[in-house]
């Protein structure tokens, strides 16, 4: 190495982090990394709003920060202050912890109603204490109460009610709230009469999990049951409270746990009575339109009169306040008024992405009438009137249809409010498996199958049964009817929650997630390319989703595998050429670019993507419980069950960012998956495999063992538990103690017991590798492994892989005594462990070779960053494609440039 080259390789080297006393008698030592070069920063305490400005409505909000290592004690406080540096109320709480005890991660909390301005900022100390509103918890042997210091909330202990009321100035705003669902026994009327059945939700368990000062969260567990005691579908609700707040975000999650023949779920929804006191005209009804626009009417109408009202009065309800007294409207209509219509009943429907309709009538046993159409509904409404009512939304209602609002009885004393996450006017789920086997009986026959559709068939693999769906909702209290500008207001708060975020200056100084990125440089001709194409091959996805409308109840967040050139579409209905379920990381190449970036369109890109592939790709209850489901026609329709889909490492990015309660669920379902690996092999149709001898199970040291070790790093950063570290401690031994380490391939796997994580030679001298080992994860998650917990011999061993797996055959054969095997075809993802085997020996020969590797894919640097316009007969709309970009490759080539920049950028030629 030269020294030029030498000074300049240096530059991307990390500054080793302090080694700490480890557990078990090792030590963990930092490893020499990346660090690339960071911009001048102002203060890195200092917070932005991810979309940009300030929210118009601050509802009250939380959100995770990263700490470098050794730098904050367990147990550090700290203090928040608005743009102008006052004091704002704050609450915080651990997340994830260094090796050393030190803080890593911490989620902080800010009160609603506050102006936190532009750039506020949270840092350690005690700081000046704030003056303000706090929430406060009562627990009773029978029900919890919350006040926020604005509404008093009532939530049972047991029965179907999850609220019981929610009070405001002493009155009661809200009445009861409940859970409800509807199923068709059969999927048509053509298959003979249709029974409906409904089911209310039914508590087993209400938990505290925060109590103030500045937010609480009440979690309730149950189930829902019907008239004649059935009880199946079971849900878990948050309910989120801040201080100050008149608002009440629900997280609500449901697991499908019933038989996929029999049961067609049809609706199911969030069901909340509104008390109503003022006159039928001074009862208002709203629902949110496209582009800030409202539809706004009075449940009795005074406006289109043959007779005048009065300009006054007619002005009054149309902004939603109470009319002026009855002795001044005109005499005709204060006389007449109760021959004037009420309407009782609304529904917005959204049955599809691209239309919604509004209809009204007076009351049961009464026709319908259409009242107004549009496409894209925000999925707000309120009902109320000049003395209180309740606003609510749903979010991603149009992207999730079939959705819908109702608003029922409002001519009434009690009102009811329904927030459908599935319409029930919409057909039933029909979530059967979508074909007959085609005849595949035998082990054969399937692997035919998958020769020419690439699916992975096995009968009955292919179930729903314990897949998941969380959906946030908003619901306000209110003192009177807002005005139309504060609706609106409202509306964008639902579907585009306002989040703080530090800056990606600050997550990469911090010195987690690997530290496998760099801030975006175009420095240089061959930089900006790459940066281009990064940003072309993320707003292509982004418009995707739209140009293709990948939106819907189970699918939105998820993309598609693999293109058809033929048709002009994503090959939708082949085998395992259909939705992606994070083959190959998409998750992590959209995680990585909005960290390096701070980008809001990616975060919420991502956003979507894990509450998918969270909920719908992984089971949560039943026989596959813990594993996730390989890339498929439908998201659950592929017989490969395997960890590398239920990975935390897909989730924790988002868990730590916003601390995310739910995905926090997701990552701690997944901890005992290794119990299931022998049950569900995920190599059981391979020939040839290697046997697990006389252990428990065998298992891959890539997309098993390395999808593993996410989930027990993850938790035992949560909680410092030692018994995760010593998992985690056993397997980096085993391998370490492997002929041939990482190429040993595979090895006998002990899940639990007081060895639980060890791994044993099983393969004897064999060499082995695959192509996906470290493309599910493993990269990333060696990378951070091998910082936490320091096996010097393990280390070694990954460097190992990370060289010689695209290395020349006979370099191959000189380190191994044989070429390992595995195949070729990702060679761009894997010219990153290139990269990282050339950071870590500070080799600029296996840096340019690592660059080498990179631009060898003429698609990704040949290609023109364009698409073609398809029209006519060859499409049913209008196209604009780009044939040759597949999912796979472009999660691995994004994921490849952004830590080949990060790990040898000084190397990169023009």
């Amino acid at each position: 190495m030269t020294d030029f080259s030498r000074r300049h390789f240096f530059k991307t080297a990390a500054l080793p982090l302090a080694g700490t006393a480890a557990l078990a008698g090792t030590t963990s030592a930092a490893a020499p990394g990346p660090a690339p070069a960071m911009p001048a920063a102002t203060d890195s305490h200092t917070l932005r709003w991810l979309d940009g400005a300030a929210p118009e409505l601050m509802l009250g909000g939380t959100l995770g920060l990263p700490w470098p290592r050794g730098q904050q004690a367990k147990g550090q406080v700290f203090h928040a202050m608005d743009s102008a540096g006052k004091p704002l109320p704050l609450q915080t709480w651990p997340l994830a912890y260094w090796p050393d005890g030190s803080l890593k991660w911490t989620a902080h909390a800010l009160p609603a109603g506050i102006s936190a301005g532009a750039a506020p900022s949270i840092r350690p100390g005690k700081g000046v204490t704030a003056a303000g509103t706090t929430v406060g918890v009562k627990e009773q042997p029978d029900f919890v109460e919350v006040d926020t210091g604005i509404i008093r909330c009532r939530l049972p202990r047991q029965g179907n009610q999850l609220i019981q009321s929610i009070e405001r100035d002493g009155r009661v705003v809200m009445g009861g709230c409940t859970l409800i669902a509807q199923t068709d026994d059969k999927p048509d009327a053509g298959q003979g009469p249709v029974t409906q059945t409904e089911f209310q939700s039914r508590i087993s368990k209400l938990s505290v999990e925060q109590s103030g000062p500045v937010r609480a969260v009440i979690k309730v567990d149950g189930q829902h049951r019907s008239a004649s005691g059935r009880e199946w579908l079971p849900f878990s609700v948050r309910f989120y409270f801040y201080a100050g707040a008149e608002t009440l975000r629900v997280m609500h999650s449901f697991v499908f746990d019933g038989d996929e023949n029999r049961d067609y779920l049809r609706g199911i929804g969030l069901r909340v009575d509104v008390p109503l006191r003022d006159a039928l005209y001074d009862r208002h009804v709203r629902f949110a339109g496209e582009a800030g626009g409202l539809w706004a009417e009075g449940v009795r109408n005074l406006t289109g009169l043959r007779r005048e009202p009065g300009t006054a009065v007619r002005e009054a309800q149309l902004a939603g306040r109470a009319t002026p007294p009855l002795a001044q409207w005109g005499a005709q209509v204060r006389q007449l008024q109760h021959r004037i219509p009420a309407w009782g009943d609304y529904t917005l429907s959204q049955l599809s992405a691209d239309g919604f309709q509004i209809r009204k009538r007076t009351k049961p046993g009464h026709g319908w009438i259409p009242a107004a159409f549009g496409r894209r509904a925000p999925g707000s409404g309120y009902i109320g009137g000049a003395t209180g009512g309740v606003a609510f939304g749903l979010r991603d209602f149009w992207q999730r249809h079939p959705t819908q609002l109702d608003i029922r009885d409002a001519h009434t004393d009690t009102a009811q409010v329904t927030l459908w996450m599935h319409s029930p006017e919409a057909p039933a789920m029909d979530l059967r498996f979508y074909h007959d086997g085609l005849g595949m009986e035998t082990h054969e026959q399937e692997l035919e199958g998958l020769e020419v559709t690439y699916e992975d068939y096995e009968k009955g693999f292919g179930t729903p049964v314990g897949i998941a769906r969380s959906s946030e909702i908003t619901l306000w209290a209110l003192a009177a009817t807002p005005s139309r500008e504060r609706l609106v207001q409202m509306a964008t708060a639902v579907q585009t929650p306002p989040q703080l975020a530090a800056s990606p200056a600050r997550y990469l100084q911090a010195g987690v997630f690997g530290r496998l990125w760099s801030l975006p440089d175009r420095s240089t001709p061959a930089r900006r390319k790459i940066e281009d194409r990064l940003d072309f091959l993320f707003g292509f996805y982004a418009r995707e989703v739209e140009q293709r409308h990948w939106y819907g109840f189970w699918d939105y967040g998820d993309i598609r595998h693999t293109y058809d050139a033929d048709r002009h579409e994503w090959r939708y209905d082949v085998g395992g050429y259909a939705w992606d379920n994070s083959e190959l990381s998409p998750d992590l190449w959209l995680w990585y670019a909005y960290l390096r970036s701070g980008r809001a369109d990616i975060f919420r890109f991502a956003e979507a993507m894990v509450r998918h592939t969270a909920e719908v790709d992984i089971y949560h209850a039943g026989r596959f419980k813990g594993l996730g489901t390989r890339h498929n026609v439908q998201h659950w329709g592929c017989s490969a069950k395997q960890a590398r889909i239920s990975t935390s490492a897909n989730r924790r990015f988002y868990y730590y960012l916003t601390a995310d309660e739910r995905i926090g669920d997701v990552m701690r379902e997944v901890l005992d998956v290794d119990q299931k690996l022998d049950e569900v092999d995920p190599v059981r149709k391979i020939a040839g495999r290697v046997d697990k001898g006389p252990w428990p199970a065998r298992i891959g040291f890539g997309t098993d063992w390395g999808s593993l070790v996410a989930n027990f790093m993850t938790e035992w950063e949560r909680t410092g538990d030692v018994r995760w570290r010593n998992k985690l401690l056993r397997g980096m031994q085993g391998i370490a103690a492997m002929p041939h380490g990482f190429f040993t391939g595979s090895g006998g796997y002990e899940p639990t017991g007081p060895n639980e994580g060890a791994l044993h030679n099983v393969s004897g001298d064999k060499i082995s590798a695959s192509h996906l080992s470290a493309v599910f994860g493993g990269m990333e998650m060696m990378t951070e492994l091998v910082e936490l917990i320091d096996v010097p011999a393990f280390k070694q061993a990954w460097v190992q892989y990370c060289d010689l797996y695209n290395a020349p055959r006979d370099q191959q054969v000189k380190s191994l005594g044989a070429p390992h095997g595995g195949s070729a075809v990702l060679t761009v993802g894997h010219s990153r462990l290139t990269a990282y085997a050339a950071a870590q020996r500070r080799d600029a020969v296996l840096a340019q070779r690592a660059w080498k590797e990179f631009l060898a894919d003429e698609r990704f640097g040949a290609k023109p960053l364009t698409t073609t316009r398809i029209a006519g007969p060859l499409v049913l709309n209008p196209v604009d494609e780009a044939a040759w970009i597949s999912t796979n490759d472009t999660a691995q080539w994004g994921l490849a440039a952004i830590q080949n920049l990060a790990l040898v950028g000084e190397h990169l030629k023009d």
